[in-house]
């Protein structure tokens, strides 16, 4: 049987991500009173139910209640029932977007700032987080793409890191993006925008990568790069994080970070991360130009 108990900060998916396992085959209750938690794994558990599959949500709504879960938790573990906790994050500011677009007030203030309740509410589940056995960070996934980690869990039964690392080439003349943790420069690699015949053309096309990665400097850039990030990401996963943001940038976004980002993905998919790759500038010139 799979027991697994859903939680994480309101506006984060929650009950999408509970609507999303309910149509992959979970038997799901949403906001299940935590005085009901024994007796509902129980029930679930006996054969006669007939049900193997149960997703529980779990969250602020139970109020000051929430904070029994510790021991209804240490209650399963005495039992030895199996269970697994899945939790939904999102940073603030992505919070508060979700909150202003859908017009709801915070749970834990009806009539006061959005952002006060968050930041009470973040503090109050922590210790639900730090139990989690999946961490999934929806700041910046679409619901396909949600749904496709779920799937990779839940479904699939795949492995899964709670450390998700994002690619991000980007043009510096349109901004360092706000969200990365690390940005490296890569301009001092040839820059295939000089030459009429690759101009239009992107990172994501061969000619562009044949061009950028014939430059001896790339291969040892990319490979000095790898082990630097070898070695800093269990660091950061040792000090609790479990987000990592690398901006790869060059003059316009289009060449020569695409490449490097690309190639970077194609080293790191051998490590045991949850691991996507993403190109925020790669149109850009075309759209500015079509203006």
């Amino acid at each position: 049987m799979r027991f697994v108990i859903v939680s994480g900060m309101s506006g984060a998916g929650k009950s999408i991500a509970l609507k999303m396992l309910e149509d992959a085959g979970y038997f799901c209750v949403d906001n299940l009173p935590l005085q009901l938690l024994q007796e509902f794994a129980r029930i679930a558990s006996d054969t006669k139910t007939d049900v193997d599959q149960v997703a529980v949500s779990v969250d602020i709504r139970s109020g000051q209640n929430l904070s029994r879960l510790t021991d209804e938790l240490k209650q399963l573990d005495e039992r030895k029932f199996p269970y697994e906790i899945l939790f939904l994050d999102a940073d603030n500011v992505t919070l508060i977007k979700r909150y202003k677009e859908t017009r709801r007030s915070h749970p834990l203030v009806k009539d006061g700032r959005v952002e006060t309740g968050i930041i009470k509410e973040r503090e109050m589940i922590r210790f639900i987080k730090e139990r989690a056995d999946y961490i999934i960070d929806t700041t910046k996934l679409l619901t396909r793409e949600l749904k496709a980690e779920l799937d990779k869990i839940f479904v699939k039964n795949e492995a899964y890191s709670n450390f998700n690392i994002t690619l991000l080439s980007f043009g510096f003349k349109y901004g360092i993006p706000n969200d990365a943790d690390l940005v490296f420069d890569v301009r001092f690699l040839p820059n295939p925008y000089y030459l009429p015949e690759l101009r239009s053309l992107t990172g994501n096309d061969q000619q562009i990568q044949d061009y950028v990665m014939n430059c001896k400097e790339a291969g040892e850039f990319l490979n000095k790069l790898y082990d630097l990030l070898a070695f800093l990401i269990p660091n950061y996963i040792k000090e609790g994080k479990y987000r990592l943001v690398i901006g790869v940038g060059c003059t316009g976004g289009k060449h020569r970070s695409v490449t490097i980002a690309n190639q970077l993905y194609q080293q790191l998919l051998e490590l045991p991360y949850s691991l996507r790759c993403e190109h925020r500038d790669i149109e850009k010139d075309a759209v500015t130009k079509a203006l």
